[in-house]
């Protein structure tokens, strides 16, 4: 059976992905940074009648001795590994301005640092192997700025610039990067983010407009998380994947625009769709 490594299974996009390959015939060496809270991805895996196909280690991108551990504990040197899904991911949401450095600096250490320390950990097995497939779970984020998101936009930004330069150097390896890219789908980042909103920001009016209008629309119309799941479980198996894969429809929308429509109609298009008209300063 192949082998995947998967960072942030807990919930959300890790657990959904750590489930669906599971299902595919995968060896699932789930990990997360907090091994309390897998209970959720427990239950999950015996649902779907997984059980035997999935182990959980502890597993902090953004520290060092953690991967060194998780590593050793998976044996990954010797056992082999055919993938790895760069998951975990964290987000805050507020205007620039109000943001502390240690919020920004977090998140780039765990979207953009973290896959950078992990894969470059594992490359030597690849290498060693000629073959081997890793994959970013990145994010609509990666192709237009967002109000109230730039810290997480900046580092989805790094990651796929990152990640495209990346796979020049190891094509000759056997080594292929692939992007996922989803858009807003219902998964604990929403819940759990931090939302910085002080009471004398200057940005206020526009924060709670964007607060209100997009938990409306993540109610409304955003997906359910299974469909990242599958959609990692294709491109792991296809034969010549896609660089680029988004996922959901408004991802795609920013797939097709990225490059063929100017920023500022985009600014239009995405500030009409948050209705940021409206906004009384």
């Amino acid at each position: 059976m192949p082998r995947v490594l998967i960072t942030g299974t807990s919930s959300g996009f890790g657990l959904s992905i750590a489930v669906e390959l599971a299902r595919a015939g995968w060896t699932v060496l789930a990990t997360m940074r907090d091994t309390s809270k897998r209970n959720e991805l427990d239950r999950a895996v015996q649902a779907a009648g997984v059980t035997r196909n999935v182990s959980v280690s502890q597993l902090d991108v953004t520290d060092p001795l953690s991967i060194d551990r998780a590593l050793a504990e998976l044996d990954i040197t010797a056992g082999g590994l055919d993938a790895v899904v760069h998951n975990a991911g964290v987000a805050v949401g507020g205007a620039f301005e109000d943001l502390d450095e240690t919020s920004i600096r977090r998140i780039m250490d765990v979207n953009y640092f973290g896959v950078l320390a992990l894969t470059k950990r594992l490359l030597p097995v690849f290498r060693a192997q000629r073959r081997g497939r890793i994959v970013i779970i990145s994010s609509e984020s990666a192709f237009a700025g967002q109000p109230g998101n730039s810290p997480y936009c900046a580092s989805k930004w790094a990651v796929e610039g990152w990640a495209e330069s990346l796979a020049y150097e190891v094509e000759h390896f056997g080594i292929e990067i692939i992007l996922v890219e989803p858009g807003p789908y219902r998964t604990s980042i929403w819940k759990n983010s931090q939302r910085v909103l002080p009471n004398d920001s200057a940005y206020r009016p526009l924060l709670k407009h964007l607060e209100v209008t997009v938990e409306a629309y993540v109610a409304k119309a955003a997906g359910d998380p299974v469909d990242v799941g599958k959609a990692v479980a294709r491109v792991l198996s296809a034969r010549r994947p896609h660089f680029r894969n988004p996922v959901g429809p408004t991802a795609k929308f920013q797939h097709f625009a990225r490059g063929k429509l100017p920023t500022r109609v985009l600014r239009k298009i995405l500030g009409g769709f948050l209705g940021l008209q409206k906004v009384r300063w």
